[in-house]
């Protein structure tokens, strides 16, 4: 087993469990009502919170079974961003012991996700 698919089924676990358990117990709705409409995303807040949610469980699957990882990747990049910029860094760095709810974690899961993207690195075009 090679450290590409270790880390893919990590992260794979991680968007799972990050939303599935939401799905059940109200946190997606919550997620969406009581904090997205709440900074300006009404009346989509709840829709844009599944979304959100739904692309992460997608992600996931595309991770496990090593197709359109890029595509994946990216979606999933932009969401984790979106996240620092409009939840945690207001919060700093530690998402514990320092801190609560930064952004520590999301930098982690981008850096990985670019890690699963270009598993050979990035190469410059020779000119």
């Amino acid at each position: 087993m090679n450290g590409n698919l270790l880390l893919r089924i990590a992260v794979a676990i991680i968007l799972l469990t990050h939303s599935v358990f939401g799905m059940f117990n109200n946190g997606i709705n919550d997620f969406g009502n009581l904090y997205l409409n709440q900074i300006g995303f009404a009346p989509f807040g709840v829709a844009l919170a599944w979304s959100i949610k739904l692309s992460h469980v997608i992600a996931a699957v595309l991770l496990l079974l090593n197709k359109y990882i890029k595509l994946a990747g990216f979606v999933t990049i932009l969401i984790l961003v979106m996240g620092i910029i409009l939840i945690h860094f207001q919060e700093g760095w530690f998402v514990v012991g320092g801190g609560r709810n930064g952004m520590e974690y999301n930098f982690l899961l981008i850096v990985v996700l670019l890690a699963i993207m270009c598993p050979n690195g990035i190469k410059k075009d020779k000119a």
